[in-house]
């Protein structure tokens, strides 16, 4: 897996007045985080961050964060926690945690289908049930994705998570074996699209009859 270099510098203040001075100067606080260390106070350029996260999914990511503190210091980490304002989404703080390449984690890769299928090209419908799957595997290990080829899959074939090929040491640790992908038949696919509808018209008419219904009074 590719490996991106980060800048980050060391910092000593805390707290708002410090972080937007911080950000006028378009970099923005971060924290350091590692097994059996202290937290390390840190600034990273935000545009730099943002261009990062522009091709890659920080979730996944693993970055060599190169730390300027007197001496060059480079540490191999992944993205912990990413605040970002809820109007304008610009990132607001950033925490890192420090990984040891020679010990598996788990993270969450997201689930590609490659190729086209029998059954899709039958008119059935490609249903993709998980998104994303949990790996656990060795920091420079980490897949892109997980593809699955459905190119031989019919109209109510499923793959499952342990018919998934995984290449290299990496593990998926399902306590059970879940459907990853299904063909919906197109009579499948129209009745739940049917009752769907037919539920959002329930509500509809439910709604309307509460709004309608006259309030209760009192008799003499």
């Amino acid at each position: 897996m590719e490996q991106i270099i980060l800048k980050a510098s060391v910092r000593e203040s805390t707290g708002k007045g410090p972080a937007r001075t911080l950000r006028r100067e378009n970099k923005m606080p971060a924290v350091l985080y590692g097994p059996n260390k202290e937290s390390m106070l840190l600034s990273v350029d935000i545009k730099e961050l943002e261009q990062i996260s522009k091709k890659y999914n920080l979730n996944h990511v693993l970055l060599n964060l190169v730390i300027e503190d007197g001496k060059t210091v480079k540490k191999q980490v992944m993205v912990k926690e990413l605040q970002a304002h809820p109007v304008s989404m610009n990132f607001l703080h950033v925490d890192f945690y420090e990984i040891a390449m020679d010990r598996k984690i788990k993270v969450n890769i997201p689930v590609v289908a490659k190729g086209k299928s029998k059954g899709v090209e039958l008119g059935g419908v490609l249903q993709i049930v998980r998104r994303e799957l949990e790996v656990l595997c060795l920091p420079a290990e980490i897949p892109d994705t997980i593809e699955i080829d459905i190119t031989d899959l019919g109209v109510g074939d499923s793959v499952h998570v342990e018919e998934i090929p995984l290449e290299g040491d990496i593990e998926i640790p399902a306590e059970v074996n879940f459907t990853v992908l299904t063909i919906l038949s197109p009579k499948i696919e129209a009745i739940e699209v049917e009752e769907e509808e037919e539920e959002a018209e329930a509500e509809v008419e439910e709604e309307v009859e509460e709004e309608g219904a006259p309030e209760a009074t009192e008799e003499d």
